[in-house]
Formats: structure tokens, C-alpha cells, sequence
């Protein structure tokens, strides 16, 4: 389990993350819903060791994260995909890939295999693995950019608004994919805007605002709650 007590984050006198407490257990679909600036991208970045939290514990299977280095919190198997997909535009999509697997590389067996995986995963990618990935459309630059993620093998993955500037049809099968990634075993925290989208294959759901929990439920229940539906989907 991924658990989250009492986190609190502050950049300067600004208090990003107000003691947020949450949890993904194993094999879960968590979806994190909230507007930008709301405090997902804080919370992800803590989780993964960039930023050093205020207050609180962050625990994988027991074992504290807050204090740890970003590539231990890799190795031992929470990886995040971040925001903006974050590529080295004139490196090739499978260098790109590659460089997910930078903490394995003392074990390059197991990534070869993950590599060919995140292939069938993702097989447009094999067919443009030797492109700049700045080449690529924005729907396949996020494929670049789950599958970098997914070389890290991932027991965790911390996916940040990955329908971000996609059509919605693309916005659909990325959905998929994640669900097939979370079905396969992998637990999946999910921050995202678009709520009716993750909304739909999520197995539970937090609400944040201005860097706290305000709400938390049931796909089902977030969906017919009439504040959620005017904030998130517009109906």
C-alpha cells in the first residue's frame, strides 16, 4: 500500500499541501481529481523525492519515503510519469525509453525484456523507436513518456495528468492502456482533470482543493455529486 499521512508541503511561507492523507492499495486505480494548481503535482513530486515534505509520512509497503533519494524511491518500485511528459526531444523514442531503466542498468536482462513489453504496449512506438521523439504527435510523445515510466517497473505508478492537450479520442485509448497497466498488476495513482475519464475506470477517487482532501468516494458517488460534476465536467 501507498499511503499518505498528514503531508504537508510548503514552498517559501506558501502551504502547497495541507496534511493530505490518502491511500492506493495493491493492484488499485486511485484517481486524484483536481483543478490546476490544486496541489496533485506537489503531492506526486513529494512522493518521488524531489520535494522534501513539511510534515507528515509517505509509506510504500511500510517502508518510509520521505527522506529517501529519488532513484532508492524508484528502485524500490514507485515511479511517476510526470506532467508535460518531460522528453529529450532530439534524442531517439527509444533512447528516451531506455533512460526510464537508468537504475536497472546493472541488470540490463529484465529491461530488455520490460523494453519489448512497453513495444507491444505501445506499437506505434516500435515502428518510430528510431525517430526524435520530438518528431512524434502529442498522443505518442505520452506514450514516450508512460512507457519511459513503465522501463522503471513500476509496483506504483504515479501518472500525472496524462490527457493533458490530447483529442479526445487519443484521451480514450490512453485510458485504455492505463487500465490494461493497472489490470496487469500495477497499482496506479491517477491526477487528472478530466474526471469523467478517469472517473470511468477507477476503482476509488480523492477530491483535492487548495492542497487538501475535501472529498473522497466511489466513482458512482462523484459522478452524481451535482458540485463535482459543475467543477470537472461541466454538466
Amino acid at each position: 500500500m501507498l499511503k499518505f499521512d498528514d503531508v504537508s508541503l510548503k514552498y517559501g511561507s506558501f502551504l502547497a499541501l495541507d496534511r493530505v492523507s490518502l491511500h492506493a492499495g495493491k493492484g488499485e486505480l486511485v484517481v486524484l481529481l483536481g483543478a490546476n494548481g490544486a496541489g496533485k503535482s506537489s503531492l506526486f513530486l513529494t512522493a518521488s523525492g524531489i520535494h522534501r515534505a513539511a510534515g507528515g509520512s509517505i509509506t510504500w509497503e511500510g517502508r518510509e519515503l520521505v527522506g529517501s533519494k529519488p532513484s532508492a524511491i524508484v528502485q524500490a518500485g514507485v515511479v511517476q510519469c510526470p506532467e508535460g511528459r518531460k522528453l529529450f526531444p532530439q534524442m531517439s523514442v527509444r533512447k528516451n525509453l531506455e533512460l526510464g531503466a537508468y537504475v536497472h542498468r546493472r541488470d540490463p536482462g529484465p529491461s530488455r525484456q520490460t523494453l519489448e513489453e512497453v513495444l507491444e504496449l505501445f506499437p506505434i512506438l516500435r515502428e518510430k523507436q528510431h525517430d526524435p521523439a520530438g518528431s512524434l504527435s502529442g498522443g505518442q510523445q505520452q506514450m514516450v513518456a508512460i512507457g519511459r515510466a513503465m522501463m522503471g517497473r513500476p509496483r506504483v505508478l504515479l501518472l500525472d495528468e496524462p490527457s493533458l492537450g490530447l483529442a479526445p479520442l487519443v484521451i480514450k485509448q490512453m485510458f485504455e492502456v492505463i487500465q490494461r497497466i493497472n489490470q496487469a498488476g500495477t497499482t496506479v495513482l491517477l491526477a487528472e482533470q478530466n474526471a469523467y475519464a478517469a472517473l470511468r475506470i477507477a476503482h476509488r477517487a480523492y477530491v483535492l482543493e487548495s492542497g487538501r482532501i475535501v472529498r473522497e468516494g466511489l466513482p458512482g458517488e462523484l459522478l452524481a455529486d451535482d458540485s463535482i460534476r459543475r467543477a470537472y465536467i461541466g454538466a
